[in-house]
């Protein structure tokens, strides 16, 4: 079978120039090489870190709002979780983990599904837990009851890029020059394009060049026929749109590459080799979501969402445990790390319902009665530690902020520019 680039080249050949929707596509996603499907690209043989791995915390605090989640739906059975782009289940094993120290009814009900396009090769054995592993692009559910997930998943969406021409808006093509891949602008492959930055009363500068994802609405189209009644709740990294499309803070846009734990934002080059990245523009999967019946909810930075779910109690309780000095050092770093403002801390929470009213989410309430419900649950559960399946990050270690974190600095391998 052809590499992601061979395969890019001959249907260059083939057609002539692509969308960079297309060529991403193909680069991340292509069976016979892309990214994505030659191995795990995080951890420290990756070449970027996700909250899940930084400390199992993360998993604990999502727990405890799925666990809320449950209740206002009446205590379903089963109570089914779907987490999209599941990847090694490491978050799925903190969340499972933790889901068995809650009230033991709630895990008697939860069905948890991994979720992947190459199929989840899950860590450790999670079989006991019931746990399924379905490999599918899409969501190939209908009428559950339960809570859509997912950790850093539209990053990955395929993005068309559009560029500002004289006062027009054109689209940014991949073909190829004198054996080269290179870019050129030319009309818009979709009119939908157009429509996107309509629909967000946006007007982008000369020369500004902004990143669609297209794959929202089908998203979304899917989401809520799987969900007959219940949750959607996303951590990604990104804005809003007017902060997004910003053209005094964006005007190369938000397109990101990684090769060899540096951050290189050279799409073209180490074709399937290389991660490709472009922040989420939230606005628009807000808007998505209401026009397919999916109302929002909550809306916060992960740092005030893992706060408002018993964050500190964990840091608290954590210096109270009889640790070694290492061993403590490191679980601390990692619980700052998740809430860390320019950092994990400023990513994105957004939680949004189909068929559920809408209730105060522990995550993302600010009142008093709340506070001390789930300080009340928070407290009777023990505080999770670093595994052999985390990273372990180095007191006080610090990483700049942004979309995925380069881990050029903190294992063997050249350091980022």
């Amino acid at each position: 079978m052809n590499t992601a680039e061979a395969e890019i080249r001959h249907r260059i050949a083939q057609r002539g120039a692509i969308t960079f929707a297309e060529f991403m596509e193909l680069a991340l996603y292509w069976p016979g090489g892309g990214y994505y499907v030659t191995g795990d690209p995080t951890g420290a043989q990756g070449d970027f870190y996700t909250s899940p791995q930084v400390h199992p915390v993360f998993g604990g605090l999502i727990a405890v709002q799925l666990f809320q989640m449950w209740r206002l739906l009446g205590q379903p059975e089963p109570f089914t979780v779907v987490e999209l782009g599941a990847g090694n289940g490491l978050l799925c094993q903190d969340i499972v983990t933790a889901a068995g120290e809650l009230p033991p009814a709630f895990l008697d009900c939860l069905s948890y599904v991994c979720l992947d396009r190459r199929g989840p090769n899950l860590v450790g054995n999670q079989e006991p837990f019931g746990v399924k592993r379905v490999a599918a692009a899409g969501i190939p559910f209908r009428h559950l009851a339960g809570c859509i997930i997912s950790n850093e998943y539209f990053d990955a969406f395929p993005v068309h890029q559009a560029i500002v021409i004289e006062d027009t808006v054109s689209e940014i093509y991949v073909t190829e020059e004198e054996g080269a891949l290179v870019t050129n602008a030319g009309g818009l492959s979709d009119t939908a394009l157009a429509a996107r930055f309509d629909d967000l009363d946006l007007r982008l500068e000369e020369n500004q060049v902004a990143e669609v994802n297209l794959g929202l609405e089908s998203w979304a189209q899917e989401a809520t026929q799987a969900l007959h009644r219940g949750f959607i709740l996303t951590v990604d990294y990104g804005d809003r749109a007017s902060e997004l499309y910003s053209a005094q803070n964006r005007k190369r846009g938000t397109l990101t590459t990684f090769y060899n734990h540096v951050q290189i934002d050279a799409p073209l080059r180490y074709v399937g080799r290389q991660d490709i990245t472009a922040q989420v523009d939230f606005t628009s999967l807000v808007n998505t979501g209401h026009r397919n019946g999916i109302k929002t909810l909550g809306f916060a930075s992960q740092g005030l969402f893992l706060g408002r779910l018993g964050m500190a109690s964990m840091q608290k309780r954590l210096l109270r445990l009889d640790l070694a000095q290492n061993a403590a050092q490191a679980n601390r770093a990692g619980m700052m790390d998740l809430v860390r403002p320019g950092g994990l801390g400023d990513f994105k929470v957004l939680a949004q319902g189909k068929n559920v009213g809408k209730p105060e989410l522990w995550g993302f309430g600010q009142s008093s009665a709340v506070d001390v419900e789930v300080q009340a649950l928070v407290n009777k559960l023990p505080v999770p530690l670093l595994t052999g399946q985390h990273l372990s990050l180095p007191q006080g270690m610090k990483f700049g902020g942004g979309s995925e974190f380069d881990l050029g600095n903190l294992f063997d391998g050249p350091e980022s520019g």
